[in-house]
């Protein structure tokens, strides 16, 4: 699939991603307003119902007045806390709030709106907003004259509606996040994949280059074999069954790195650890360099600083560990390669250091270069060859080793691997040579 498809298929997925999590907020925030409308309209039911009982309370006391006394012995109520007494007010509030499944965080008071004076009530300290509040019914048919009021406040009213909406916004949220986050491991995947899978064309890109020289060569050199005037020669026999020998050599070192990598993927890698003089493998894998990249008129040193250079590793291993870092130091550098291993003491082990003079890594490539099949892009320098697993494999085997690397690069200066190897793990050491 063309890259543009996929950018315009991702482009549109998200889009419409975006589009359901906000229509969903959208709808979230339009029932909790719902919601509010019905908490409101419940509230001006109750105030109403109170107020009514208020005033037949009165009604029904002014006929027993009217029945027991006469008209002329009404007494003349001139205060409005003559006609609502504060105990039945409150049972009123606490009856019409109970069935609304209100019992408590609510403020009411009786207000004369002419000079906001509060007649009666319970309001503590919630006076300024029991004057700012919308739930309120008027008391004018039980008294006169005046502009009282019968006020409620309620201090957590949203927390209260989004409580009995709680179940329901959870689920909403939890929904939300599910769908948010699998879409965004699925194009992260997807992204993932695409990648790796242009990795692996790469790597057998690249395999199939690597074996393709050494093959030819073999079959020209065994071409050359059954001709008469080399048959009869035994210094030209010899001279070829040399590149014979030598190009199937390349060729199994090739095909067991390869098999190495298919062996660590499946946990399989055995290591056999014993003590090991680190210095003694190095000069070692040193010299053997040192006749390659001499040819390109570069050299490698070797400057063992450490004193305790005893360790307990895979001789095998930390060989071909070493051996990539060089290689790849060697690959990397365009020419005259300066190479320099270097060790040192470190608490309980020690550190080794292999650096170069070569084209460096840029920041965002040094995060990848320890993944497998991942080589880092060269520019106009076409002739490194590889598989993107010498890193990989580094990685991999130091961390069998409970060791750590580290890279410091800079585009244009070289790089330097810094290693990390413990010397004194003695777990599964074998002492076989």
């Amino acid at each position: 699939m063309k890259k543009r498809h996929i950018n315009l298929i991702i482009t549109i997925t998200t889009i419409s991603l975006l589009g359901i999590v906000f229509t969903q907020l959208y709808w979230v925030k339009k029932a909790v307003d719902l919601k509010d409308e019905q908490f409101n309209a419940s509230v001006r039911m109750a105030l109403k119902s109170v107020a009514n009982q208020l005033l037949d309370y009165h009604n029904d006391s002014t006929i027993r007045q009217i029945q027991e006394f006469g008209p002329e012995c009404i007494i003349e109520k001139t205060n409005i806390r003559d006609l609502i007494n504060f105990s039945f007010l409150d049972s009123l509030m606490q009856e019409e709030m109970g069935c609304m499944k209100i019992n408590r965080d609510y403020e009411y008071a009786v207000i004369n709106y002419l000079n906001d004076r509060f007649v009666m009530g319970k309001y503590a300290e919630y006076e300024p907003e029991l004057l700012r509040s919308k739930h309120k019914v008027s008391l004018k048919a039980l008294y006169r004259p005046g502009e009282y009021w019968l006020v409620v406040y309620f201090p957590y009213q949203k927390s209260m509606i989004l409580s009995q909406m709680i179940v329901w916004v959870i689920l909403s949220a939890l929904f939300l996040v599910v769908v948010i986050f699998t879409f965004s491991f699925t194009i992260y995947s997807f992204i993932r994949q695409k990648k790796l899978s242009e990795m692996k064309s790469d790597f057998v890109n690249n395999m199939t280059h690597e074996f393709k020289t050494p093959i030819s060569t073999i079959s020209l050199a065994s071409e050359m074999l059954l001709k008469p005037f080399v048959f009869k020669s035994s210094e030209k026999t010899k001279k070829y069954a040399h590149v014979i020998f030598d190009e199937n050599t390349r060729l199994q070192n090739q095909v067991e790195r390869v098999l190495q990598i298919a062996i660590l993927d499946k946990g399989e890698a055995k290591i056999r650890k014993k003590e090991l003089d680190i210095h003694k493998v190095i000069s070692k894998i040193v010299a053997n360099f040192n006749l390659v990249v001499s040819k390109r008129g570069g050299k490698v040193l070797f400057k063992p600083n450490a004193k305790d250079h005893i360790i307990v590793a895979d001789k095998v291993h930390f060989s071909s560990i070493i051996a990539n870092l060089i290689d790849n130091a060697n690959k990397y550098t365009p020419e005259n390669p300066k190479i320099i291993i270097s060790t040192e003491d470190f608490r309980d082990g020690v550190k080794i250091f292999v650096e170069d003079n070569g084209i460096g890594i840029s920041p965002e490539n040094q995060k990848q270069v320890f993944k497998k099949l991942y080589r880092v892009p060269t520019g106009n320098l076409h002739d490194v060859k590889g598989f993107g697993l010498g890193l990989y494999y580094v990685k991999t085997m130091v961390e069998a080793h409970e060791g750590s690397i580290k890279i410091h690069s800079e585009l244009g200066k070289g790089s330097r691997f810094e290693l990390f190897l413990p010397r004194s793990n003695k777990k599964n050491i074998t002492h076989e040579e």
